[in-house]
């Protein structure tokens, strides 16, 4: 009898080890960053931020393990662009032909195009999975700044039903182009940009808010990325705090008679709300520079990039 007793409880040991070791017994709901994502692949780069954080760099993620994963999700990723006036007309037609092409293949998309009321949609072929939706930017006349416009109105759309259709959100600028596939490794709840013109800079030199009264106020020796405000991801919850953040801070500024940018007040946020993701300057790289080698791929390239 004892004997017994000792091999089946020999035999029940074996079989826990084997559970523990293999992954793919796991509950199929759970995905752990060690699944997918393989920082030492890219040891010239940045990969994991100081409150362990992925950053998301070519060579790094396995993509496949990452599809079957969300492919048993049944998500929806919306896509946000802000196209008015010249910009639109030069930009959005390229935009959207490439985002067709590159983003998110394989799973439903949302396109949210806000324009003004008098713009048109250009002709885009019919595409499997691809859902368009021209959103109308109501205009604010007593306030000039466009980033406000935008993000006011991104707040708005958000609340009264893109919450309810989209499981993640990305924010774009009308002036990318995708250039390579851009997909899942991107999702997160809270998904922030690096800048590609100072991720390779000390960061005693990022351009943060200096002035102790706007909200925006970073102090001296602190921070820890620059990011660009071109693309920003996430769920639609973590994006309207964002949204709200911003819009708050730049009405205080206002009241101090003080003005900070877009960006700074977006870095702001992040410094004090860590971002989950990171996306390398691959997903956003400059035209107006020449990639240096840790650039494997530009993504998605920026056309005109134009200061802070």
């Amino acid at each position: 009898m004892r004997s017994s007793t000792g091999k089946f409880l020999l035999l029940a040991l074996l079989v826990l080890c084997l559970l523990l070791g293999l992954p793919h017994l796991r509950d199929p709901a759970e995905l752990r960053l060690s699944d997918w994502f393989n920082p030492r692949n890219r040891p010239d780069v940045t990969t994991t931020t100081d409150w362990q954080a992925p950053v998301i760099w070519e060579g790094t993620f396995d993509r496949r393990v990452l599809q079957r994963f969300y492919g048993r999700q049944n998500l929806t990723v919306g896509l946000a662009v802000f196209a008015t006036g010249r910009v639109a007309d030069r930009y959005l037609d390229m935009f959207l032909k490439s985002a067709n092409e590159h983003f998110m293949v394989g799973y439903p998309v949302i396109v949210y195009v806000m324009v003004d009321s008098s713009f048109k949609l250009p002709y885009l072929p019919p595409a499997p999975l691809r859902t368009f939706r021209v959103l109308a930017i109501k205009q604010d006349g007593w306030w000039p700044d466009l980033h406000f416009l935008r993000m006011k109105n991104l707040g708005k759309y958000v609340v009264s039903h893109i919450q309810e259709e989209a499981d993640f959100l990305f924010s774009m600028s009308v002036d990318q182009i995708f250039q390579t596939d851009v997909g899942v490794e991107t999702l997160g709840a809270a998904v922030a940009q690096l800048h590609a013109w100072w991720y390779f800079r000390d960061k005693q030199d990022f351009p943060y808010e200096r002035e102790l009264r706007s909200a925006a106020y970073i102090p001296l020796g602190e921070g820890d990325f620059f990011y660009d405000g071109a693309m920003l991801g996430g769920t639609p919850s973590r994006i309207l705090d964002l949204v709200e953040a911003y819009t708050n801070g730049v009405l205080h500024d206002f009241n101090q008679g003080v003005h900070s940018t877009y960006e700074r007040h977006l870095n702001k946020y992040f410094f004090l709300h860590k971002p989950t993701k990171l996306l390398s300057p691959e997903y956003n790289w400059d035209a107006a520079f020449y990639p240096p080698p840790p650039i494997q791929y530009v993504k998605v390239l920026q056309l005109a990039k134009k200061g802070l």
